[in-house]
């Protein structure tokens, strides 16, 4: 198991500290520590109310990741960067990232560990490795922490936003400008399978760029400014715009395709062992690229094509975005 040590800079319940330590939630320390997996002063500590008083030693471990097999999973996913720390693929839609009570079919997890790849153990068994999350109807790029020492340094990149992603779309019409959706996402109260903007909820912010537009539809990019559940979905719908093939948001009118055509197509953080800024694109899959060229663009492979420089398509927000 891997170990790690803090000295406490001020007094409070262990598992809060803890908790902001090592930017997990409080449920998942609680749990290392009913597994005595916590050591406060070299003695091992079972309760979460402890109270711990400043600069004492906290030793913390976690699980290994568990080795036996796991559902069979048949389908080839790209390895689009790896090293000892990271691992970044590009996500087939259709697929669940991590197992939940309600997910029978084999998850992105399941494929990760009959791979046998190293996967950081913070998050729990259920999500090794998992440091941010897609929506299974999703594709894109997906970052994967395969040590404890990553995992830690990329979840305060999510809270500290020096993580992000850039995203590809089609929507059903043109937005009328470039726009920004600043508004607070929950769980939907009339429908539970949906999120919605409600007063009180969590933060969120979207940033929408337009990129080329044929008749009806449009070519968007969008950047997150958080990473709440189908918020890009949300934020577009109260624009009254929605994203080929999204069944659950958009009314039936709207035509669907056989995918949502939503593709997380740049990922960028700060490398955890090296410091340096890293970006990985994620290709296109066939379906969206096949009408992205046909409706769009010839050549969309081409990295000198013009939503390969996806990031440009943001400069100037202040000036060349409007803010709702």
């Amino acid at each position: 198991m891997e170990s790690n040590i803090f000295i406490s800079k001020e007094s409070g319940r262990l598992d809060k500290l803890l908790s902001l330590h090592i930017n997990v939630s409080r449920n998942q320390v609680e749990k290392l520590i009913k597994d005595g997996l916590v050591n406060v002063n070299g003695k091992v500590v079972k309760k979460p109310s402890f109270k711990l008083l400043a600069n004492l030693e906290v030793e913390y471990s976690f699980k290994d990741a568990p080795k036996e097999e796991f559902k069979d999973i048949d389908i080839d996913i790209e390895i689009l960067y790896e090293d000892d720390d990271i691992l970044v693929i590009n996500k087939p839609t259709s697929l669940v990232v991590h197992p939940a009570p309600s997910v029978k079919e084999a998850t992105l997890v399941d494929w990760l560990r009959k791979q046998n790849i190293r996967l950081s153990t913070i998050s729990g068994e259920e999500r090794n490795g998992i440091v941010h999350r897609i929506d299974k109807d999703t594709s894109g790029a997906l970052l994967i922490a395969k040590s404890n020492f990553a995992h830690e340094a990329l979840s305060k990149q999510l809270q500290d936003r020096s993580m992000g992603r850039y995203y590809l779309a089609v929507i059903n019409y043109p937005l009328k400008d470039n726009v920004i959706v600043d508004k607070p996402i929950a769980r939907n109260p009339k429908n539970r399978l949906k999120m919605a903007i409600v007063e009180g909820g969590k933060e969120a912010k979207t940033a929408f760029a337009k990129i080329r537009t044929n008749n009806s539809i449009e070519l968007i990019a969008a950047k997150l400014y958080s990473g709440r559940t189908h918020q890009i979905r949300v934020h577009l719908s109260s624009l009254n715009r929605y994203i080929l093939g999204d069944k659950l948001y958009a009314p039936q009118n709207i035509k669907h395709s056989n995918r949502i055509f939503l593709h997380a197509y740049l990922l960028y953080f700060i490398h955890p062992r090296s410091g340096e800024l890293t970006e990985v694109k994620a290709p296109l899959f066939k379906d969206m690229k096949d009408y992205i060229n046909k409706n769009f663009y010839e050549g969309v492979d081409n990295e000198s094509f013009k939503i390969g420089r996806i990031k440009e398509y943001f400069k100037n927000l202040n000036t060349n975005f409007t803010t709702i």
